[in-house]
């Protein structure tokens, strides 16, 4: 990571705690590693970020209903799923360092690297030449190359020992790389060895291996079990999508990146069930559909792009991610997976009961085909924090710190500002807050110079600012600042509403998908 990008990334870390957005889970403990609570204003933007999706998913589409399945399961639904026997990752262990990390990622930075290499090169000779063929140029300079010639051998070799689960291969490119612990800068390495990401825990009073359950890794189990129970309570007919926003759990033990990789999270996924054979053209529907519902919020076109997968899951047969331009770099955001109809089936095996659609039109049974959108939460929550984190200079010299949150997910929509703290004012505040409060979240002040306080709200996000003087009380004007531009106007009490109401409506973003 770049320094300017690094140093972004650790201001966004901690303007978020400064102006409670998150705070580290139990940090009078000292914390608990990658874990985390939102605060006042975070649980408010993560509220708003989780509406704006349910909304777009169960109102938009009059063929999708939602459905909030337990986070306990039995554990036969993991048997089933493939996470009992399938859900591991490599882990590698640094002998001077005493660290752990996933062997596949230590591989993948490599990779990274020699395609950083390439965009330089890349740059480079874009500056040099004005009709500049970048196709041309990758597969014709040498160095370039190369460095491609390199990553396909890298891919190539992990991908056959992922495939194989072939730990010694696995090892052995670790070896071949010369990789080195980045904290002690050793190559002293054990051997690799599985470990499994999913949480047990005990049901009952006993503590033995007949009462043990599982934390849910995926909130996609829970929609596949119910299937049956929403098709036919809700009537439903293929195609279908069961909605559902929940936490899951896994014990990651490289989680880093703040909030982008924790142990425990939030989801929000979505399972379309389609008939087999059809599954494609939903597949490229949904992810054309979940790209303009990232792009409506206005956080810039250019920091999302598609990452086709070259490493299939056992149950996909197309999968791709949504990346978004975090300070990081450009990471997975969401995914969209045509998973074919493997879930529906390996529980209908396991289970013994039928997980079969009757189709009325073509008067056959068969089990649904289902294309997954699933995006998490709370790198959702990090690419809109990120993305609206602005320092600005302003025209008179002074800076400033402002989130410039789309209005409709911003934690509160309107600060209510009496100039003074007598004379009436702070009444009259409350007066107009009580007109406004069953319509927006508001957010009263009254303490501190007014300059002071609009530098608050900017930072915490709020669109406007309303401000309440003495002449509110002679005409029933009030001055409204706008949070983005600064602009400052003289409105009539009973036009406030109308105003706000046109930026910060959640109807007028989801029109404009």
């Amino acid at each position: 990571m770049a320094n300017a990008e690094d140093n972004l990334f650790k201001n966004v870390i901690s303007h978020a705690k400064e102006y409670g957005f998150i705070f580290p889970s139990s940090e009078i403990y000292d914390g608990l590693s990658a874990v985390y609570d939102y605060g006042q204003n975070g649980a408010e933007l993560k509220n708003n970020i989780k509406e704006y999706w349910w909304k777009f998913m169960t109102l938009l589409h009059d063929n999708i209903v939602g459905i909030d399945a337990a986070i306990f399961m039995h554990p036969t639904t993991w048997k089933a799923s493939g996470h009992v026997d399938a859900f591991n990752d490599p882990m590698i262990d640094n002998k001077d360092s005493k660290k752990r990390y996933r062997a596949d990622q230590l591989i993948e930075g490599v990779i990274e690297k020699l395609e950083e290499k390439i965009e330089k090169e890349v740059e480079k000779a874009a500056k040099r030449f004005e009709n500049f063929d970048r196709t041309m140029f990758v597969t014709t300079n040498a160095r370039v190359v190369e460095y491609q010639k390199k990553i396909d051998e890298i891919n190539g070799r992990l991908k056959t020992a992922m495939a194989n689960n072939d730990m010694v291969a696995m090892k052995q490119l670790v070896d071949d790389l010369e990789i080195a612990d980045p904290i002690s800068g050793t190559k002293n390495w054990t051997d690799v060895r599985q470990f499994n990401l999913m949480f047990s825990t005990e049901m009952g009073s006993v503590a033995d291996d007949a009462n043990k359950i599982y934390l849910r890794p995926e909130t996609a189990q829970g929609i596949f079990v119910n299937f049956l129970n929403v098709q036919k309570t809700g009537r439903m007919k293929i195609p279908f999508g069961i909605a559902q926003i929940g936490k899951a759990f896994r014990n990651e033990i490289v989680a880093r990146q703040f909030i982008f990789r924790m142990r425990e999270f939030e989801q929000m996924e979505m399972q379309f069930f389609v008939k087999p054979g059809e599954e494609m053209k939903w597949y490229e529907f949904w992810k054309d559909k979940r790209l303009k519902w990232h792009k409506a919020l206005g956080l810039g076109n250019d920091n999302y792009r598609y990452h086709d997968h070259l490493n299939l899951a056992h149950y996909a047969n197309a999968a791709c991610d949504i990346q978004f331009n975090f300070p990081m770099g450009f990471r997975e955001l969401e995914g969209i997976h045509s998973r074919t109809d493997f879930d529906l089936k390996s529980h209908e095996k396991y289970s013994g009961k039928k997980l079969q659609y009757f189709d009325s039109e073509d008067n056959q049974n068969y089990i649904p085909f289902v294309v997954e959108t699933s995006v998490g939460l709370d790198r959702m929550f990090l690419s809109v924090l990120a993305s609206s984190y602005k320092e600005e200079k302003l025209e008179d010299g002074s800076e400033r710190v402002v989130l410039k949150i789309p209005a409709p997910l911003a934690p509160n929509k309107v600060a209510i500002l009496p100039l003074m703290k007598k004379d009436g004012l702070p009444e009259k505040a409350h007066e107009i807050m009580n007109l406004l409060k069953f319509d927006f979240r508001c957010f009263y002040e009254e303490k501190d110079a007014i300059g002071k306080r609009y530098r608050r709200q900017d930072a915490i996000g709020t669109p406007y600012c309303i401000t309440i003087d003495h002449q509110t009380l002679q005409d029933n004007t009030v001055t409204i600042r706008n949070r983005d531009t600064m602009k400052q106007e003289r409105v009539a009490i009973h036009e406030v509403k109308a105003i706000i109401s046109e930026s910060v409506s959640m109807a007028e973003l989801l029109k404009k998908i």
